[in-house]
């Protein structure tokens, strides 16, 4: 069968509509239409309902979807394997979010490079519902990131935890936040236990929804936010940036999540040096906390805030 009109089904199922789809393969809605017609007529079955809101798989297209995720796999891993260079044996591509890489990931492919000498290395970044999708075509082996999705074929380890520590331009600056301070978006889970800790706090006049890429911002325009201790060391050591004293430090937990069906072996030394790289970050930014005399047990794992939440929502839904 024409692997373009397994992609195709595949974006649709994705996407939700054939207009997202379109956009997303860069081609025209009527043309996502033709494949979508071509590909019904190969099964003799309809795949796909139109509503109001869009589209959803029909039975037999729930059917089709883990038949047609198999089929881009194997021409994928064909792909990749096949455009692997004489000089090496084998491959292995790593994926890293967008937050992470600085100081983390990177050091993990350095450290990769010098120990499997004999294999192509490719890494990818950026969030993790892309990432994940790499993962279930078959296009990444490992990965790294802070809110992954557990899938068939998919298994997932805590890593570290990645400290969220306020900064701000000044050794005098409040804990109480002010004016000067900018939320960063870490995810629901940080917006939770941001709330859980800062109940005064209303609003900041802006949100960078931007990780660690918001750092320059912040430090060009000498505000204050939460940032990763790992991120930001130079900065505290340049004294372009200083610890709050007393401010909650927020314990982000990072995870690994690697393919089962990948090459086992080469899989497991991936997160061997993985882990090791992890255990010199965290040891390094608990050095730096208590040197600054900052409590990383001041607050909860933001995992551990949102899981209370919901035993709380829970007994308040069985009360009523």
């Amino acid at each position: 069968m024409d692997i373009v009109l397994a992609r195709t089904f595949l974006e649709i199922a994705t996407a939700g509509s054939f207009f997202h789809a379109a956009k997303r393969l860069n081609v025209t809605q009527s043309t996502v239409s033709v494949r979508v017609k071509r590909l019904e007529e190969e099964l003799g079955r309809t795949l796909f309902l139109r509503t109001k809101s869009g589209t959803k798989l029909t039975p037999a297209g729930e059917q089709f979807e883990r038949f047609a995720r198999s089929m881009m796999k194997v021409w994928e891993e064909a792909k990749y394997q096949v455009g692997v260079p004489d000089t090496f044996a084998r491959a292995l591509c790593i994926g890293s979010q967008y937050s992470l890489w600085p100081k983390f990931s990177m050091r993990w492919l350095q450290l990769l490079e010098r120990e499997l000498p004999d294999t192509a290395l490719r890494a990818e970044m950026g969030m993790p519902d892309r990432l994940l999708r790499l993962m279930l075509d078959g296009l990444l082996d490992v990965a790294v990131m802070y809110t992954p999705q557990l899938r068939p074929g998919l298994s997932v380890e805590v890593l570290m935890d990645d400290s969220l520590v306020l900064v701000a331009p000044s050794l005098e600056y409040s804990r109480d936040l002010d004016e000067d301070y900018i939320f960063i978006d870490w995810g629901p889970e940080f917006v939770q236990a941001h709330k859980t800790h800062f109940p005064n706090f209303r609003a900041s006049h802006v949100t960078l929804a931007l990780g660690t890429l918001a750092a320059r911002y912040i430090v060009e325009n000498n505000r204050a936010a939460y940032f990763p201790a790992r991120f930001i060391e130079e900065e505290v050591l340049e004294g372009t940036l200083h610890l709050v004293p007393d401010a909650p430090v927020f314990p982000y937990p990072v995870y690994a999540i690697w393919n089962t069906e990948s090459d086992t072996e080469l899989v497991e030394r991936a997160l061997n040096a993985l882990r090791r790289i992890a255990g010199r970050v965290e040891a390094k930014q608990t050095g730096m906390l208590e040197e600054a005399g900052l409590d990383t047990n001041m607050a909860p794992r933001l995992i551990d805030v949102i899981e209370s939440s919901n035993a709380d929502n829970s007994s308040v839904e069985s009360t009523e």
